[in-house]
């Protein structure tokens, strides 16, 4: 398919780029941060394009062209260099690498086909942890399609798209060059998880030099979770195992994320990575990032800082809470790094300059264009303590009771391991992430204060591999004693319970998102409405005209809009009475632009409104639900199924409201008849 080979040549250019100016490094780093290079560039091209040529194939085909020029640039001005060897860098274990990520990859691989509309006899399913988040991404992906930049949420027509959508742009390009919507979402996000755990290890390797600790520290992130396994495998009280059972088969009751028990921190490849594709993407850039900051700390060198700023200037708009945390990290290194390398301030100084103001100059354009005004305007900034475990002022959990029971006993051993570190590259990172976390502990920065963990959980990532080596080192140290080797086992069983238990139930879980009579009201909608056509329709989450077609509604899901910190009450009020009293509100119709009115089950029991956004109290009824008399009074029908297969009914009627939707059936209609 011609999407996935445009998504290989980004790819090996990413390669070909770092070959050239990392000629030094080993091998397998390169690798890593080459198709790390890859996926930004394809993320971010096309969209500068845009700005140009709109979302378009033209927009794709500047970019590949760009692409290519960067990479030829590239490899001759790594030609010309002459190359250093570096004796800094360990070789990394291939073999052992080789073998815990062919692991890792049928896992990741698994999970993300199964969680990314899944196809099952003409019906899309997913998993557990991508029910939620899945159809909004699905919309950016296809709703950017044709869309000139800064683009708008379909969601929301005429609001700018501040949220982070450039993981989203990655697979709009797929589908531009054809690629099945499934696929653009399954192959890219299988290898940018598998990439955020080699450059977790490689990480770790970097700062360990130790194959144990790089093991134990890949363990303890893939698997951490907390205490909550406790309550799921019935130790307290129970005698037949039913909290597992009901943790396997349940909806919600893994033990890494039981919001009733206060169990908050989650497991990072459940609830994290597959759903959450911005922070899936974050982390593939923040993690190099973190790896060429303490290299730079090494090195001094200028080059390395640049470079570094340049990678860190692409976050904003690829995963704005990764931008702030290794913002934050890098300012915390490069002030305990000035006070405790004295012999060479004033070159520390130099190299954290650069950094700091290359990777400002990029990143402050997308601020100003897309993060603070919705930040801002969303009033969404505050002050907090505690984060999930304040309750207006009160604490729910003793404080380090809290932390401890969602972390898991390396909370208490990232601490001992930064104040016993005799590496000061590790002192370094230890002081940035404390700065991280007091801030995210006090501070704010979205309606959704569950969304902090993604501060907290850099913090984690920068300070891990320095608590797994303290581990090892502490069993070291025990040699002799007989049940050392019982007692590490305790320790990796304790600490990684709850994240496997949680990556179980992902495993088992499969829930339908959208029937086949909604997929195949989707195809059509595709393929005989314009793209820039707006839909009126119910709110719900699974809009099959947003995620699926990619098309413009009035008013989408407040789970989504409301967290991103958008007024949308009114449009949503508006929709429901569009809906429920047709002729009364043609002045909305042409407000908002409508082309076409969707109705199906989910309009059939519309929200209902604060009476404050009603016009009287006329149209204050206790149930809403769509005229669909009225409708068909007023508009032609273009597309209508009435499905039935025992207990599984839909109905699905479109109506043509524009008098261009109805001249383009009408045309349509012609056609078909000759």
């Amino acid at each position: 398919m011609l999407g996935i080979l445009v998504l290989c040549v980004y790819l090996v250019a990413g390669v070909f780029q770092i070959n050239s100016i990392m000629s030094s490094t080993n091998r397998l780093t390169k690798l890593w941060i080459g198709l790390v290079l890859g996926f930004v560039e394809m993320m971010w091209l096309p969209c500068l394009a845009a700005f140009i040529f709109r979302f378009t194939l033209d927009a794709q085909l500047l970019a590949l062209a760009a692409e290519i020029l960067l990479t030829v640039f590239a490899v001759i001005a790594g030609i010309k260099r002459k190359t250093k060897t570096d004796n800094l860098t360990l070789r990394p274990p291939i073999w052992l690498i080789c073998l815990l990520f062919s692991l890792i990859f049928v896992l990741c691989g698994y999970l993300q086909y199964t969680h990314n509309i899944m196809e099952q006899d003409g019906a899309l399913y997913v998993g557990q942890s991508t029910y939620g988040d899945l159809c909004m991404h699905l919309g950016f992906a296809t709703g950017l399609i044709g869309q000139s930049f800064p683009p708008e949420y379909t969601l929301l027509p005429g609001s700018t798209l501040g949220y982070p959508f450039l993981v989203d742009a990655l697979s709009a390009s797929m589908l531009l060059f054809g690629t099945p919507l499934n696929l653009s979402f399954v192959l890219p996000g299988t290898l940018m998880t598998v990439l955020v755990y080699l450059g977790f290890f490689l990480f770790s390797y970097e700062i360990t030099r130790s194959k144990a600790s790089s093991v134990l520290a890949l363990v303890l992130f893939l698997f951490c979770g907390g205490f909550g396994f406790l309550g799921t495998l019935d130790m307290a009280g129970g005698t037949d195992f039913s909290a597992l059972k009901t943790a396997l088969n349940g909806y919600y009751q893994a033990p890494a994320n039981m919001p009733e028990y206060n169990l908050r921190w989650v497991n990072p490849l459940c609830d994290l990575l597959i759903p959450q594709r911005t922070l899936m993407a974050g982390w593939l850039v923040l993690i190099p990032a973190l790896y060429l900051l303490y290299r730079g700390m090494k090195t001094k060198s200028l080059n390395s800082f640049l470079g570094l700023g340049l990678l860190a200037g692409t976050m904003p708009m690829i995963h704005t809470h990764s931008f702030l945390g290794l913002g934050l990290i890098s300012l915390g290194a490069g002030i305990d790094t000035l006070i405790r390398d004295r012999h060479n301030r004033l070159k520390t100084l130099a190299c954290f300059t650069v950094y700091g103001v290359t990777a400002c100059a990029l990143a402050l354009p997308q601020l100003l264009v897309w993060t603070f005004p919705q930040t801002l305007s969303g009033g969404s900034l505050r002050f907090l303590f505690n984060w999930v475990n304040n309750d207006n002022g009160t604490l729910i959990d003793d404080y380090f009771w809290f932390w401890i029971k969602n972390v898991g006993l390396m909370f208490v051993l990232i601490p001992l391991a930064c104040l016993s570190a005799k590496n000061r590259r590790v002192k370094a990172l230890g002081a940035g992430s404390l700065l991280l976390f007091i801030l995210a502990e006090t501070v704010v920065f979205q309606p959704n204060v569950y969304d902090n963990n993604k501060l907290f959980y850099v913090a984690y990532i920068a300070m891990l591999p320095a608590g797994a080596a303290l581990v090892i080192d502490i069993h070291k140290r025990l040699k002799g004693i007989r049940l050392r080797g019982v007692l590490l086992a305790l320790f990796i069983i304790v600490s990684t319970a709850s994240g496997a238990i949680s990556i179980a139930v992902e495993w088992n879980s499969s829930y339908r998102i959208f029937s086949s009579p909604q997929v195949r009201a989707a195809e059509y909608i595709k393929t005989n409405t314009e793209q820039d056509s707006v839909f009126l329709t119910s709110n719900n989450h699974n809009n099959p005209v947003a995620a699926l077609a990619g098309r413009r509604i009035v008013c989408g899901s407040g789970l989504y809009l409301y967290f991103h910190g958008l007024d949308y009450q009114r449009a949503e009020a508006d929709e429901v009475l569009m809906l429920s009293f047709p002729q009364d509100f043609q002045d909305l119709y042409e407000k908002y632009n409508v082309d076409y009115v969707y109705v199906s089950s989910y309009e059939k029991d519309l929200p209902d409104i604060w009476n404050v956004l009603l016009p009287d109290t006329s149209y204050d009824m206790d149930k809403y639900s769509v005229d669909t008399q009225a409708l068909e009074a007023l508009y032609p029908v273009v597309y209508h199924e009435n499905y039935e297969n025992g207990w599984d009914r839909e109905d699905i009627t479109i109506y043509a409201v524009s008098d261009r939707a109805k001249v383009k059936f009408e045309a349509d209609k012609a056609q078909s008849l000759k």
